[in-house]
């Protein structure tokens, strides 16, 4: 069943409009699949009222957005609880600061995928281990800690999204070889 947002004018929360339970873990598969149903259904151009359309092809869009990565549903989490302030607050945990930095570091004197590969790993594993601290944050309502748990995730969803940058710029430095003969 999907909602009918048209005739639903009370704002809905993400998770509702995709049928999902409200908690940090979801299948992915089952809210992309919503996210096309959902787009499909109120497209633009399909629609009679293009501006009604636009407007709430763009929450859906939006919502989606939120959703898909595990740092932005994590703070949407807290905005329902009403805990999500100060989440822009820089990050005062020194020993995480110093692996931050390292981390970064590592990054930019990555020279190949096999370098890439390897620290995707290790971003992943610090993920996997803020995930399961938030869970237990968020489950003992210490939003304190939660909102300190979703920013040290923001910073490796970004150090994630920046590899795969540099995974994409090797392979176009590989493909693009001027040494190249024509």
């Amino acid at each position: 069943m999907t909602p009918n947002l048209a005739r639903n004018p009370s704002p809905m929360n993400h998770f509702e409009l995709f049928n999902l339970p409200v908690a940090l873990d979801i299948d992915l598969a089952t809210l992309k699949a919503h996210f096309l149903k959902l787009q499909q259904q109120y497209h633009p151009d399909k629609a009679k009222d293009k501006d009604k359309a636009l407007i709430k092809s763009s929450e859906i869009n939006q919502a989606y957005k939120v959703l898909s990565q595990v740092d932005s549903r994590a703070g949407y989490l807290l905005a329902l609880k009403k805990q999500d302030h100060h989440l822009d607050q820089s990050i005062s945990d020194f020993e995480f600061l110093q692996s931050a930095l390292e981390i970064r570091e590592q990054l930019d004197e990555a020279t190949d995928s096999d370098q890439l590969n390897s620290l995707k790993t290790e971003v992943q594993q610090w993920m996997d281990g803020l995930v399961r601290e938030f869970k237990l944050d968020y489950t003992h309502e210490e939003w304190a800690d939660a909102r300190d748990t979703v920013r040290k995730l923001r910073f490796f969803q970004k150090v994630m999204n920046d590899i795969d940058k540099a995974e994409d710029q090797l392979l176009d430095d590989e493909d693009f070889d001027l040494d190249d003969e024509f």
